[in-house]
């Protein structure tokens, strides 16, 4: 058996880990995957040649560079993505419940920053149900998952990128920032409770960390809201409401192409 450890440049978050072990699931001659996304690395156990596992890796043009592989004389570990499932359960049920009363609120406050806040909290929510149902899941109920996440994301982005366009042309109110910075504190503080459960968690599987990872980056995404609702007090403009909407979107949309990528 050997052990070969890739540095993977763009694989940064767990959808692109759930798309290298999709890429991976059919190859016999791998045993066993761990991932290290703060570092960007992968280390596979395997059987055989390399070159069926480089070449998987590679069709995903995530820029996976070798950087060692040498002889392995240990054990493979019995599984290879034991889930936490409560901690998992825990942070879907929050961001589930943050996105149903955020985008209530903002379509009430006419902001289009809660509104795509709320959608972001949609698509991570979409993401751990996906992790949830991978622990056990075959392949195609992977797959089928996959495509229905990536359908739903790219369809609440491709809305909200009009929306934004149409606002930008038509006279439209002017966003209630207070609703804004107060929703906006919701989200963050149920971020904040999902990072707090996970932390708690004395599990060291990586995809426990990587959930704390893409927690931690909705925390700024709902801090940037809260400056977009400063500056629509202070300019009593839509256009800082429209911007941040606009920028959430977009990481909306990259995660629906990452998660078509995923059931390809």
């Amino acid at each position: 058996m050997e052990k070969t450890v890739l540095f993977i440049k763009d694989m940064d978050c767990p959808a692109e880990e759930q798309m290298i072990r999709l890429q991976l699931a059919d190859n016999t001659s791998v045993k066993q995957l761990d991932f290290d996304l703060e570092n960007r690395r992968l280390t596979v156990l395997h059987t055989g040649g390399l070159e069926s596992i480089r070449t998987a890796v590679d069709a995903l043009d995530f820029g996976a560079e070798l950087i060692a592989t040498e002889p392995y004389a240990g054990e493979v570990a019995a599984t290879q993505y034991t889930a936490d499932k409560r901690l998992l359960w825990t942070v879907l049920l929050i961001n589930f419940g943050v996105f149903a009363v955020e985008i209530v609120a903002g379509l009430i406050a006419h902001s289009m920053g809660l509104v795509a806040d709320s959608l972001d909290e949609l698509a991570d929510a979409l993401v751990y149900a996906l992790s949830i149902y991978a622990i056990t899941g075959t392949i195609i109920i992977k797959k089928r998952i996959a495509r229905s996440s990536g359908a739903i994301q790219l369809m609440l982005a491709l809305w909200g990128f009009a929306e934004i366009v149409r606002r930008f042309m038509v006279d439209e109110p002017v966003p209630d920032f207070i609703i804004m910075i107060v929703l906006s504190c919701f989200a963050l503080a149920g971020n904040a409770a999902s990072l707090y459960f996970l932390r708690q968690s004395k599990s060291q599987e990586v995809h426990i960390k990587a959930t704390q990872i893409f927690t931690s980056n909705d925390v700024i995404v709902n801090i940037g809201v809260i400056a977009a609702a400063v500056l629509v007090a202070v300019m009593q403009s839509k256009i800082p409401d429209l911007v941040i909407g606009a920028i959430v979107f977009a990481i909306v949309l990259r995660g629906a192409v990452k998660i078509f990528k995923l059931a390809k």
